[in-house]
């Protein structure tokens, strides 16, 4: 068996990273290589609208999905306003709240 020293080893390793690194930069520099998609997350959202469609008190909807009443109740009445993650989950909920609901149980 033949002994590899652990400065070889770490240059072996410091190579591959170096290596992988270049080929990253050299796909990302190609662009017929990959596909850009470009996620459009609505400015604003009327949490209110969304929950209501669904039937839900302020209560049932915060429990529902993870949200504090609290917060749900300053984005309903406009003293804030759901951030870029918070808007993500709630036009999800108001597109396809089966989907998320689903997921939910699921945990």
């Amino acid at each position: 068996m033949k002994k590899v020293s652990r400065r070889t080893k770490a240059r072996s390793v410091g190579s591959e990273v170096i290596e992988a690194l270049q080929n990253a930069v050299a796909y990302v520099g190609d662009k017929s290589k990959g596909r850009a998609h470009q996620i459009l997350v609505p400015p604003q959202i009327n949490v209110k609208q969304v929950r209501r469609k669904l039937g839900m008190s302020q209560n049932d909807f915060a429990d529902q999905f993870g949200i504090s009443p609290a917060t749900l109740r300053n984005w309903e009445q406009g003293r804030r306003q759901p951030d870029g993650p918070a808007r993500v989950l709630l036009t999800i909920i108001d597109r396809e709240p089966a989907a998320v609901q689903r997921v939910l149980a699921s945990r």
